[in-house]
């Protein structure tokens, strides 16, 4: 291993100890506050993503990266008080959130999570979108003196453009003509098996999120390239948040670890998959989770890979059948 190597994965180590320690800082508030959802799940994903890429496409735009989650939260929250779980409901909040991406001419894809999260938790207390708030605006603050103070990367090896290419245009606004009714149609597919079978975490907020991502940019090679890894990857966070949060006191020492072995799941699967550590602290926002947590997210995350791969299979007939009709 050549010294420029090791230099970079010295920077790299450093970058996400710093995203383990924002995320210990934050569940040792909730735990002390009584706040639960102050370890707003996707703060796992966004921290990881514009530490380790300070100059990508969510660290680029700070204030975006504050308000979208904090309007869809309070968007979400607002419905869930006047509205009760179901299908409809859950993509009734979805579409508003996506309203709200559009409008603000946002990436920030994680806002969506922030809205559908309390109508899958049944939350109903205003302290859920001023946590939002709270907690991004401490990550903007550390984004801009990491940026200013941290490891820099001046010299990336043409490898890590490529994947830093790759990972902004799946960050980058969806253009693909019908990827909305796409996602909403398997928003509302989902949401009916989550309310038909009571396992509301079938359709668990991140899931979301990753859709979106899928169904915005499909012509975007990335982690659906293997797509076994997917449910295997979200399975094993899952299971080890789960365990962390269930054995592990006290609480913020849980997160930090599930946080960790997370990412270093990520690492030996070789994947950016950042909304697979938001599905890791799903568990300490939870009432009780159990057994039932895991197995809706292996029966989600393969429902999407499913859902996926057949739209895929549609699209590219499509394409050949443009293609056979313009050359007859």
């Amino acid at each position: 291993m050549t010294q420029i190597s090791v230099s970079k994965n010295v920077s790299r180590s450093v970058s996400e100890a710093v995203v383990v320690a924002f995320i210990g800082a934050i569940a040792f508030t909730a735990h002390t506050t009584g706040i639960a959802l102050l370890l707003f799940p996707e703060l796992a994903a966004l921290s990881h993503d514009v530490i380790t890429r300070p100059r990508g496409k969510w660290a680029s735009q700070p204030l975006r990266l504050i308000l979208t989650p904090t309007i869809t939260a309070v968007i979400g929250l607002y419905f869930t008080r006047h509205l009760s779980y179901g299908a409809l409901s859950v993509a009734f909040i979805v579409a508003l959130s996506l309203m709200v991406i559009k409008l603000m001419k946002s990436t920030i894809a994680p806002a969506i999570s922030a809205g559908a999260l309390p109508m899958v938790l049944s939350e109903r207390s205003w302290l859920y979108p001023l946590a939002i708030f709270g907690g991004l605006t401490l990550l903007v603050l550390i984004l801009l003196m990491w940026r200013q103070y941290g490891t820099r990367d001046d010299h990336p090896t043409l490898s890590e453009t490529e994947h830093s290419n790759l990972v902004d245009a799946l960050e980058a606004l969806p253009h693909d003509r019908l990827w909305t009714v796409t996602l909403m149609a398997f928003v509302l597919g989902l949401g009916v098996a989550a309310q038909l079978t009571h396992l509301r975490f079938i359709l668990f907020p991140p899931l979301i999120v990753m859709a979106y991502e899928l169904f915005g940019h499909p012509e975007v090679p990335g982690w659906m390239k293997r797509p076994a890894l997917f449910p295997a990857v979200c399975l094993l966070t899952a299971t080890i948040g789960l365990i962390a949060e269930r054995t592990i006191h006290p609480s913020f020492v849980a997160a930090m670890v599930t946080v960790l072995c997370s990412v270093v799941v990520l690492h030996l699967f070789d994947v950016h998959m950042p909304p697979a550590l938001a599905v890791g602290l799903l568990p300490f926002v939870m009432d009780a989770p159990d057994y039932r947590f895991v197995l809706s997210v292996l029966l989600g995350t393969a429902s999407l890979t499913l859902y996926y791969l057949c739209y895929k299979r549609i699209r590219q007939a499509k394409r050949t059948n443009r293609f056979e009709a313009v050359n007859l």
